[in-house]
């Protein structure tokens, strides 16, 4: 046997030796400390813990374009960036204020709303009563604890509830506005249409007529029979004559503008359609229900843990108190 092993048999020895010299205080402190530990287990006030879980949609929008099938992505569940986006909202200010206000959690909470530390404190309740985890399966779990079993289970149906509104609110910040430039523009272009159409009309009622038209027309004077057909027709081809550019010019600039304006459309609608319609923006797996049995404290947790904190702290004391001893002596 080596000398290291030797040594470490008798420090072994030596502290059983010195724990059943002192086991009575040892005994007489552990138990106090379980019985202490036990009163206060019971003491304290039972926490309700109700659990929702939802899924989040892969998409917020109905699309217009051919070249996606917006049925499926409507029906699609979302992956990684969409949880991740879910729970940055349900960690924001909206959220938490919407809650707080309906169910005057400030009060709830024992929170004095003349306390310069309010905002700060209210947060820690927050904190610490109501919970946002992404589960290893990309869902969303939403935890509310609180000692009303009944209100645990009602904020959180209630914050599943208010998910599309808040996002729904901040997606209209940036689509309402998207909308309306939409709006002004393709307004804009159906008065620079109407106002082409009103001055072609005015020069058709001159007589002024399309390309193919006077081509017609002077086939028609040629073939005229009589002065009085000669000179209708000289009169038309002498409008024509004066005012046909004009009239070629506002008949391309016509097309054009239609042109703009069905390619615009697709554009405009799917605009409309995010500005106007509320989408639903997750998938319920579980709601909340009120909980039968309390989620905390832990009882027996709470006299383990101190029973066996108690038995380490009472031994490492009578050590250090067993050496100092021995150091006064020696001094």
């Amino acid at each position: 046997m080596s000398k290291n092993t030797r040594e470490f048999d008798q420090e072994r020895e030596s502290l059983l030796i010195f724990i059943w010299q002192k086991r009575m205080i040892i005994i007489t402190v552990t138990i106090v400390a379980a019985i202490a530990a036990t009163i206060v287990s019971f003491l304290l006030t039972p926490i309700f813990k109700s659990s929702a879980i939802v899924f989040p949609a892969a998409t917020s929008t109905v699309s217009f374009s051919e070249q996606r099938n917006a049925k499926a992505n409507s029906m699609d569940f979302g992956e990684e960036d969409q949880a991740e986006q879910l729970v940055q909202i349900l960690q924001s200010s909206k959220i938490r204020t919407i809650i707080v206000n309906r169910y005057d959690l400030m009060n709830h909470y024992e929170i004095d709303s003349d306390d310069v530390n309010k905002n700060y404190k209210l947060g820690k309740a927050w904190e610490n009563h109501i919970n946002f985890t992404r589960t290893r399966y990309g869902s969303i779990q939403i935890d509310v604890f609180d000692e009303d079993r009944f209100l645990a289970a009602e904020i959180a149906n209630k914050i599943v509830q208010i998910i599309d509104t808040v996002k729904n609110e901040m997606v209209q910040e940036r689509t309402i506005p998207a909308f309306r430039i939409n709006q002004r523009k393709i307004n804009q272009l159906e008065i620079e249409k109407n106002e082409i159409l009103k001055k072609m009309d005015s020069l058709s009622q001159l007589g002024v007529v399309s390309i193919e038209g006077r081509a017609n027309l002077f086939s028609a004077y040629n073939e005229s029979k009589n002065t009085t057909d000669r000179t209708f027709f000289k009169k038309q081809i002498d409008v024509n004559l004066q005012y046909g550019a004009t009239f070629d010019g506002l008949e391309m600039i016509r097309d054009e503008k239609i042109t703009k304006l069905t390619k615009f459309e697709d554009a405009y609608e799917q605009a409309e359609s995010d500005a106007n319609t509320l989408f639903n923006h997750k998938f319920i797996v579980e709601p909340a229900v009120v909980a039968d049995k309390k989620a905390k404290p832990k009882r027996l947790i709470i006299i383990l843990l101190a029973t066996i904190g108690a038995f380490v702290f009472i031994i490492f004391a009578l050590l250090i108190n067993a050496r100092v001893s021995e150091l006064k002596k020696i001094a």
